[in-house]
């Protein structure tokens, strides 16, 4: 059995943290005695979240920003002491051909799933790394072990998390600071909404259980956790085929039309409109 008393008392920074697997970390933690502190780029989303939750902290953090993502850790600081975890978890999905993507879209992705990520670490680790000790918690995806037509530049920014993460975890070897990243499956979030889920595939995930899948990192640190283990395991086992092989078996999974022309469009607008930051 898992001993979670070793999260008590520890400050736990979640950007992302206003909905979704954010909130829903947010909220595991909270349960096991961590001091909280949510940031997300919706001010309006972030305070009402952080207010129903009565977190320690929660406040506007735009993760593409570097002065508001250092301002953001420093009053989190300030208010609640050193930073003991970082959870890289904002990111965003539009789905759709990449010949169609408009370039300030591409842009946005870039910025958040992977800059963001990148400078969330940078700054964590000039906090941690002084002190000999932190945890570093990248929120990949099973998408950066495969590829998935109709999310090609999401895709992209997830192998990117992955590499980034695991070159980390090699330079600050012996530092007091672990590295882990978290690949989750499809997860019923926003992120999803719309999207039918290729045949035959294992059930999407709760956020609850990446939720819980992350405090387990915090008793016991891993470089990879997957969600779900029958999720991961299909992953692991594709990756292992012959190319051909895999993307024979992808395709009839049903893997070419999930995020593509199976989308519901209707049901994904609102997610879509946010994301892209288009007016509603």
């Amino acid at each position: 059995m898992t001993d979670f008393g070793i999260i008590r008392g520890k400050v736990v920074v979640i950007t992302g943290g206003a909905r979704g697997i954010g909130l829903a970390t947010a909220t595991a933690l909270r349960k096991y005695g961590a001091k909280i502190a949510i940031g997300d780029v919706d001010e309006a989303a972030v305070k009402e979240s952080g207010t129903a939750q009565d977190f320690e902290y929660y406040g506007p953090l735009d993760v593409t920003d570097a002065q508001s993502f250092a301002n953001f850790l420093d009053e989190v600081e300030r208010q609640l002491g050193p930073i003991d975890v970082l959870v890289n978890n904002a990111g965003i999905m539009p789905t759709g051909k990449v010949v169609d993507e408009p370039d300030a879209l591409t842009r946005r992705m870039l910025d958040i799933n992977i800059y963001g990520v990148i400078l969330g670490s940078k700054l964590a680790l000039q906090r941690m790394l002084p002190r000999g000790t932190g945890h570093v918690i990248n929120i990949a995806s099973l998408a950066g072990e495969t590829h998935i037509p109709g999310l090609a530049t999401y895709n992209a920014t997830k192998h990117a998390v992955l590499g980034f993460t695991d070159t980390l975890r090699e330079e600050y070897r012996g530092s007091g600071v672990s590295f882990s990243s978290v690949l989750p499956t499809l997860t019923k979030t926003e992120l999803i909404s719309g999207v039918n889920p290729p045949r035959l595939l294992p059930r999407p995930a709760e956020p609850e259980e990446i939720a819980e899948a992350i405090a387990k990192l915090l008793v016991q640190p891993r470089s990879k956790v997957r969600v779900t283990f029958a999720a991961g395991l299909l992953s692991q086992v594709v990756g292992l085929l012959p190319e051909p092989v895999g993307d024979a078996l992808g395709r009839v999974l049903g893997s070419q039309h999930a995020f593509l022309d199976q989308v519901d469009s209707g049901a994904r607008k609102a997610y879509e409109q946010r994301v892209r930051n288009e007016p509603k």
